[in-house]
């Protein structure tokens, strides 16, 4: 007897898919077979994000069928979220950057099991018994399980927006996986988590793939899970190859030995006026707790002028936590005894002081920036430390701004709105927004999350062309020591309640 085929989960026939700005990915003709699980590789901008976002149902093909006969596509894919918006009422209660670092603004959003159970509660709920909520969502027992798979069953009393970049990426798969889906949809997953998170993610992907669950992993060519069978490459707005898994090229061999910046460009950047400092950082004994949770224990650091640092330590060892007390946005800085720029913090500096003096960006930024704007105007804000452009620039700032725009060779994006990029070009566009007032300080909290190995490369080798000079301090936070810019010499890091400091090894 003749054996069945049995029917695809997914189909693509000749689809087109469009943005706002135009058509992103033509003619795609794909099929996810029961038992298949993709890995989508591609450059930043090749349109990965569009091909999930239209797999979930979010983005509605142009033209072309997109047919998924296992059933309807709500009960059959399963998206992972990237950030807050899954749930109007947990966005409405992620209301900014520094919230974090507050006690008392996080206390009024809803904890890891809340979220988990669908236990939501609208932000400013006074009677808790005015608002009836419904059964929670999972038995226990699940929840228990998956949250020990992703390492999060210590986090589920948390409230959300208290958690660092890492964990909060553990709890939005945590959040998925709860529902048991036949696909699942995954963007850059091992974003943000440091090596022994990536391993138990590795191991969690291939658990699910073994119970059935089939994935479609937007990941870069050094994390590919055991389980993935087939590989789908993007360019160019097409899908240029799709194959049986096999050697796949190592990101390392994508670094270009070209330089970066153009010559004129960079002297133009290293002209900047010296640096009016003699230590950047010199902290003593600093501790910042939250209720009986310690974050950091009596830390002592010294930063002098134009020392390159790495800032390196697993995920909730404080690592965020450090750089806002460097960056002004913690509130616990004036019960803790340290120095930025020379100057005692809390003896009369404002926090725009600080900031004028510091070209920042993070993963936590990148979550609350107002998305809406042209990227002119997202990197302009970075004159101002501002998140978005709220004054009209002068000639010379517009100046300052065209000039990071041709140094980073994004001028072609002037106009765009942020929203309309992909997620990694955003973050190029972050980065040109801490570099734009050309600061003495770079304090670069991952700032190659969601960027592909070609453009990660590129960014550390620029860092390198921009790190030159010995007035230039850098504090430089990664996951991946090979991300890490060739200047850096130092490393302090940081584990959960200690930390110690040692010389790079290169």
């Amino acid at each position: 007897m003749r054996q069945t085929q049995p029917a695809p989960l997914l189909q693509l026939q000749n689809v087109f898919l469009r943005r706002p700005t135009g058509v992103i990915l033509q003619n795609l003709n794909w099929t996810l077979q029961t038992g298949e699980s993709w890995a989508v590789l591609g450059s930043t901008g090749s349109g990965k994000t569009t091909l999930l976002d239209a797999l979930s149902g979010r983005l509605p093909a142009a033209s072309g069928h997109f047919s998924h006969p296992a059933g309807p596509l709500r009960d059959v894919v399963e998206q992972v979220a990237n950030d807050y918006r899954f749930d109007r009422n947990v966005a409405s209660s992620a209301q900014f950057y520094q919230q974090r670092f507050n006690a008392d603004a996080s206390q009024a959003t809803p904890t890891v099991w809340e979220v988990l159970q669908q236990q939501i509660k609208p932000p400013g709920t006074i009677d808790e018994q005015s608002v009836k909520l419904p059964p929670p969502a999972y038995s226990e027992d699940w929840l228990q399980e998956v949250a020990g798979w992703v390492q999060i069953t210590h986090l589920l009393s948390r409230r959300l927006t208290s958690l660092s970049n890492g964990e909060t990426r553990r709890t939005l798969l945590a959040r998925s996986l709860l529902r048991r889906p036949k696909v699942l949809l995954l963007d850059n997953p091992f974003s943000g988590l440091d090596v022994d998170s990536r391993r138990r993610l590795h191991e969690t992907l291939n658990r699910v793939t073994a119970e059935g669950t089939s994935l479609v992993l937007v990941t870069s060519p050094r994390e590919m899970p055991d389980c993935i069978t087939h590989i789908m490459h993007l360019d160019h707005g097409t899908i240029s190859g799709q194959e049986e898994r096999s050697a796949v090229v190592t990101p390392e061999e994508l670094a270009s030995s070209e330089p970066i910046i153009h010559p004129e460009l960079l002297s133009r950047w290293q002209a900047a006026a010296p640096a009016p400092f003699e230590y950047a950082i010199r902290m003593r004994g600093i501790t910042v707790q939250y209720t009986d949770n310690v974050v950091l224990n009596d830390l002592t650091w010294t930063v002098r002028r134009g020392e390159k640092w790495a800032v390196v330590g697993p995920n909730g060892s404080g690592k965020s936590t450090l750089l806002s007390l460097i960056t002004a946005d913690n509130p616990q800085s004036y019960r803790n005894n340290y120095d930025l720029f020379d100057r005692r913090r809390g003896t009369g500096e404002s926090i725009w002081d600080i900031k004028k003096m510091i070209g920042f960006v993070s993963p936590e930024l990148h979550l609350y920036f107002p998305r809406e704007q042209p990227v002119w105007k997202v990197v302009a804000s970075g004159l101002f430390d501002t998140t978005g452009l709220f004054r009209k620039l002068t000639p010379e700032q517009s100046g300052q701004t065209d000039f990071v725009l041709d140094l980073l060779a994004i001028q072609s994006l002037r106009d765009k709105r942020l929203d309309q990029l992909s997620t990694g070009l955003q973050r190029w566009v972050l980065l040109a927004r801490a570099l734009v007032k050309n600061p003495p300080l770079l304090v670069l909290d991952e700032p190659c999350q969601n960027l592909d190995p070609e453009h990660t490369f590129r960014f550390r080798d620029l860092i390198d062309e921009l790190c030159q000079t010995s007035d230039r301090t850098l504090l430089y936070v990664s996951h991946y020591p090979d991300e890490i810019p060739r200047c850096v010499t130092q490393v302090l890091r940081l584990a959960p309640g200690r930390s110690w400091i040692e010389e790079r090894a290169v």
